[in-house]
Parts: C-alpha cells; structure tokens; sequence
C-alpha cells in the first residue's frame, strides 16, 4: 500500500514542484537552448505517456500492461528527431551527435533495420524523424524505412486510403495524416516511388472531402467511409494539429515543380484562414478549438505554430501566418518550467471523441517546440526569397 501511494504521490509532487517560476522566459534564445537541452535529456530515457488518465492505484495499471503503450512513444520519440534535424541544420553539436547514435544503434540493427519492428501506422512520424535527422545517411536506415512504406500499405482500405487500425476498418482519422503523409512523400521522392507520393495525395484530398466540417474549414476527429458521416469532434485541437503538420510538412518535401504541390497550397491557404480565427488572444489554440473557454493546450499549440510559420513562406499570408506563429511561440515560452520542459499539452486520446483530461510535459510537443524555435530564428535571419525552400 505505501508503495502503491508513493507511485501515485510522486507524478503529483513532479508537477507541482516543476510549475513553481513557470515561464519565466523573456528572451527567445534562451528559451530554444533550454527547451533543447531539455529534449536531448529525453532522448535517451523518453518520459513514459500513459495509456490511461488513471491517477490512483497506478502501480495496478502497470503491473497489468495498461500504463503505456510502444506505438504511443513512437510519435514522441519522432517529434524530438525532427526538432533535432531542425536544430542541427544551423549549428554543431557533439554532445548531441553522440545522443543521437546511441539512439539510433538501440533503434536499429547494424543492417538498418528496426531492432523491434513497429505494427501500427504511428511510427511514420517516427520513420520521418530519422529520415530528416539523418539526412543524406538516411540509406544507412533503408530496411527500416522500406518496412514503414510495407506496413503503411498493408493499411490500405478498399477506398484506397489509409486505415489508422485493422479493427476499425470503416473509420479513417484524422491523427493519420500526421502519422504517415509527410514520410510518405519525403520516402517516395527520395527513392523514386510516386505511388507513395500519391497516396499521400489521396489521404490529404479525401479528408479534405470527406472528414471537413463545410464552410469553416476544420476537421473532424475521424469519418466513417461508408457512411460519409462524421465521428468525435470538428475542431479538436490535437486534431487540427494532426492535419496542420501532415498538410505542410507534406506540401514542404514536394519538389517546387510537382504537380500536387499547388493542389496542397491551396488547402494550406484555406486552412490558415480557418486556424487564425480559432487562436485565443495569448496564441495558444484550446483542446476544443472552437470554443474559448477550453483550456488551452501546448500540444495543439505548438503543431499549428509550426504550420503557421512554413506558411508565411506563401504569398499572400506572410504577415498573418508570421504573426500568429510569433504569438503561439510566446504562448509556449510563456507555459515553459524552469528546467525547459514545455508543459500544459493534453494528455493521450483515449477512442474517438473520448479525450483526456490531463494536462502536462509531453515529448512530442518538447520536439515540435524545439522545431518551431528554430524555423523562427533562421527566419528572422534570412531575406525573403520567394520561398520556404530557401529560406529554411
């Protein structure tokens, strides 16, 4: 019994202590140093997201395997490699570097390939991390990734389109955009497999079909295919956030000349209109974004910080776009403890419109932090050329 009470005082005592001076940050470049040495911590022993928002007997939940879940980490995991590659774009780190090999040779076996082979379509967040981390050594990691590409296919419904599980097959969600859009593009033009590509194209255009609540712009938390009916809430924050970074991260790795790219532009332009009307006055977006009495929530936050700030790279949304993602920055850094640890992002969705009710550190939202800090610097000191491509 006092072990037990000890597990469930602790996480408690965590916070409150970790909350004592929060968001103290008055300076930009010394909030992105910290919330990235905050994220290399992580790296190498990841906090551990539960499953559940269970705060009493948890000893139970996890002597019994329901505290957590492999393919939940996944994605946090993904969003630390991609804030990573974002920051070492600009700069030299080897404290880093050697982080990031011990990472990569406890994820993956001297031939590339996955040391523990992911089985659900999350891990395309996290395939697209270490394709962007690695970079031009990304072939080193190729039986790892062409296994992503085979299971993300073998998720393909009759509609031709991604199933987020095999158990719910008539369902499609929104969460999978972000999963798996941006990999598959940046690995289908990487080895030349358009089909990638174009499935990518096809997730993006039948949600904007399909999943979209009409005249405003936003998705809904998943649709039913047969159907053509919606499931959960239109205007979940975490679910703008899964359809912002899975829309631009994708519209970002297509060749300028590709085909699709003006096709995706013109979602993002409709969609940044949508967005801005939603951010509250101190730049955050609420869990439930239409509303804004909603508690405000780091992870949407950060996910649509990041595609406002690609998206002031378009003509014509420069000025809104770079002042919304500036004000959602100022959020961030505003919820930020003292020892860099983002705070405040909502907890792990338990089924569709089933949503949690905590509200603390998450990894992933650490990672995207860390990407949309640096996005920002370099931006602030790069001309306007025309283009994110340049700029970034």
């Amino acid at each position: 019994m006092l072990l037990s009470f000890a597990v469930d005082l602790y996480p408690v005592l965590r916070d409150w202590v970790g909350r004592i001076h929060i968001g103290r940050y008055r300076n930009a470049d010394v909030w992105a140093q910290s919330i990235n040495e905050r994220g290399a911590k992580w790296l190498s022993k990841t906090p551990t997201i539960k499953l559940t928002d269970n705060s009493r007997l948890v000893l139970l939940d996890m002597l019994s395997g329901n505290y957590s879940r492999s393919q939940i980490q996944q994605w946090q995991e993904g969003a630390l490699l991609l804030g990573f590659s974002e920051y070492l774009r600009h700069r030299q780190d080897e404290a880093l570097d050697k982080r990031i090999s011990r990472y990569f040779e406890a994820k993956f076996n001297s031939d590339g390939s996955w040391r523990e082979k992911p089985c659900h379509v999350d891990a395309g967040l996290l395939a697209y991390g270490v394709m962007k981390l690695a970079g031009e050594k990304a072939d080193r990691f190729r039986p790892a990734l062409d296994d992503m590409w085979a299971l993300i296919a073998d998720h393909v419904g009759a509609d031709g389109t991604v199933q987020y599980r095999k158990s719910m097959p008539d369902y499609r969600y929104v969460d999978t955009i972000g999963f798996i859009c941006p990999f598959l593009v940046l690995y289908g033009i990487r080895y030349g497999k358009e089909e990638c590509v174009e499935l990518a194209l096809r997730q993006l255009r039948q949600y904007d079909r399909e999943g979209m609540l009409d005249k405003r712009g936003l998705p809904g938390h998943a649709y039913h295919v047969g159907r053509g009916l919606p499931a959960g809430l239109y205007g979940w924050g975490r679910g703008l956030g899964w359809f912002a970074i899975g829309l631009i991260d994708a519209w970002n790795e297509l060749p300028v000349h590709h085909s699709g790219r003006s096709e995706l532009e013109g979602m993002i332009v409709r969609f940044a209109h949508s967005l801005l009307k939603l951010q509250n006055p101190s730049g955050s977006w609420g869990w439930a974004a239409t509303r804004g009495e909603s508690r405000q929530d780091s992870s949407a936050t950060v996910m649509l910080g990041w595609f406002l700030q690609l998206a002031s790279g378009i003509k014509g949304l420069e000025k809104a776009c770079g002042e919304g993602a500036s004000r959602a920055a100022a959020y961030l850094m505003s919820v930020t403890r003292r020892n860099g640890a983002v705070d405040f992002s909502q907890g792990d969705t338990k089924d569709i419109g089933v949503y949690s009710t905590l509200f603390t550190i998450l990894p992933f939202t650490q990672g995207f932090s860390i990407r949309l800090a640096e996005l920002a610097r370099c931006k602030e000191g790069v001309k306007d050329n025309g283009g994110i491509k340049e700029a970034v």
